[in-house]
């Protein structure tokens, strides 16, 4: 009996995955426990294996393809069983037999593309893609496995639906670019929105239209916080950055403050527990937000080393799904980027983030007229108007200012 192997549901949350890439191919000998393909899920990429000893019989979807949890993406079994109601012969990779019968050729209407159980065999995406765009799938011939439909198939009937129609049709024409609403010029490059920049692309316009945010921008002297750090590095001879002290003096503020530790959920107001802070970490690919877990109780050389761990193994692809999700707060700081301020936009279900921005130097006259130079850095804090008032944003933001112009009281 053939095995079907199908996309997994690697989170609550998760809806589809993208086949990234394909580990066995068609013919190929598969043991339990081997990697099969790798799929991209929700931020992250992983590796899917085996369940079965057999053979990779056939492949359904295609690298690049969106599949729906708990969709088909192949077949492992031993060569010759049947799959999706048609036998595979003993060498995957030879050609079918020839085809049943050379009945006279019907040229009223094409024969339908190929069929599983009298459905047409056609992907998610160009589903989807289809509906969109005004395209009959049930004469397009697939490209896909098994004659499946995908994506490209219809994004080309689509491109040529005006030669191709033979009666004229009361219906608009199809659009001339088959990228969507943009007319392309001569170079445009189409690159298709997937896997984690899909992600961020839906959950931060689900965030602008869901939560009701409001952005309050504090100015600190951090010109002790400087010295502090270069005196610890100095005779500790250790390398705690900027945004170690920043995380810790958080961490502090908001073990405090644990009003600022809400989410909303329908029409009830969630109390979290625990303080864990999610720290944004920007990709190529797009953005990760690994979660420092109850980061109120670590010193600062765990969050120095928990934080550097964090980021370099989001930037190779090698984070759990676990260190990624829980957070009750987040971070965002672009003071290397030389960011002198931002809105930045809340992680849902937090309540609130953190943007923290450039240090810079300032000439500042004191009372007696003296000019010194100072160091200043902006903190933009957004918050969910829902649940957190603008005074009680303002004074958690006084907080943050107080440890962190006074740094010694961030270690005590």
């Amino acid at each position: 009996m053939a095995f079907e192997v199908k996309m997994p549901q690697l989170g609550l949350t998760m809806e589809e995955g993208t086949v990234t890439r394909w580990v066995k191919k068609e013919g190929e000998a598969v043991k339990a426990g081997d990697v099969i393909l790798e799929i991209t899920t929700d931020k992250l990429t992983s590796e899917v294996e085996s369940e079965h000893d057999g053979t990779m019989l056939k492949i359904i979807a295609q690298e690049g393809e969106d599949i729906p949890v708990k969709g088909l993406l192949a077949y492992i079994g031993e060569p010759g069983e049947e799959v999706g109601g048609a036998a595979v012969p003993a060498a995957a990779t030879e050609a079918p037999a020839a085809p049943v019968a050379a009945a006279p050729a019907v040229s009223a209407a094409p024969a339908p593309v190929a069929t599983a159980n009298g459905r047409i065999r056609i992907s998610p995406l160009a589903r989807k893609t289809a509906a969109k765009m005004g395209v009959d799938y049930t004469n397009v011939k697939g490209s896909g496995p098994a004659g499946r439909i995908v994506q490209k198939d219809i994004l080309a009937a689509a491109q040529n639906a005006p030669a191709a129609a033979a009666p004229v049709a009361t219906a608009a024409p199809a659009p001339v670019a088959a990228s969507g609403n943009i007319e392309l010029m001569e170079g445009d490059e189409v690159v298709k929105l997937s896997g984690m920049r899909k992600v961020v692309a839906e959950r931060m316009a689900q965030s602008r239209r869901e939560i009701p945010s409001v952005t309050q921008n504090v100015k600190i002297d951090v010109t002790n916080l400087m010295k502090f750090r270069k005196q610890i590095n100095g005779e500790l001879g250790v390398k705690y950055s900027v945004n170690d002290f920043i995380l810790k003096a958080v961490a502090k503020a908001l073990k405090n403050n644990r009003h600022i530790l809400v989410s909303l959920d329908g029409d009830k107001i969630i109390q979290r527990a625990h303080v864990n802070v999610g720290m944004a970490v920007a990709l190529d690919e797009g953005l990760i937000v690994p979660v420092l877990k109850d980061i109120d109780k670590m010193s600062l050389e765990e969050i120095s080393a928990t934080a550097k761990d964090l980021a370099e193994r989001a930037r190779t692809n090698k984070l759990g799904m676990d260190e990624y999700k829980g957070s009750t707060f987040s971070i965002s700081n672009l003071g290397m980027f030389g960011v002198e301020t931002f809105d930045p936009i809340v992680n849902q279900p937090d309540s609130g983030i953190l943007g923290v921005c450039a240090a810079q130097d300032e000439l500042v006259m004191d009372d007696e007229g003296n000019i010194s130079k100072r160091q200043f850095m902006r903190i933009s804090f957004t918050f969910d108007h829902r649940l957190i008032d603008g005074a009680t944003a303002a004074k958690f933001e006084l907080v943050i200012k107080e440890l962190l112009e006074n740094p010694m009281k961030i270690l005590l």
